[in-house]
């Protein structure tokens, strides 16, 4: 017996098994975090680590071997003659 087979004008079903993978996953990644953007608790830890990177951010520039090499540095540019 001969299959039959759609026809060129006839449009496939709308089933949701043919659409794309990644799009399913977009959609259920969405689903599990349907949070915007970030919570009190979220914004403490992250001032916190932003205020610690700037302490030692401070301290390393600070420091006496990195303010003698700027120091070396400009007076290097400034001694250039052309």
């Amino acid at each position: 017996m001969p299959t039959e087979s759609p026809s060129a004008t006839e449009a496939p079903a709308a089933r949701s098994d043919l659409q794309p993978p990644g799009v399913r996953v977009r959609d259920r990644l969405r689903q599990l975090h349907a949070d915007d953007g970030m919570s009190t608790v979220e914004y403490a830890i992250g001032t916190i680590a932003a205020a610690a990177f700037a302490a030692v951010l401070y301290t390393v520039v600070s420091g006496d071997s990195i303010v003698s090499a700027l120091t070396a540095l400009v007076e290097r540019a400034l001694s250039v003659t052309f």
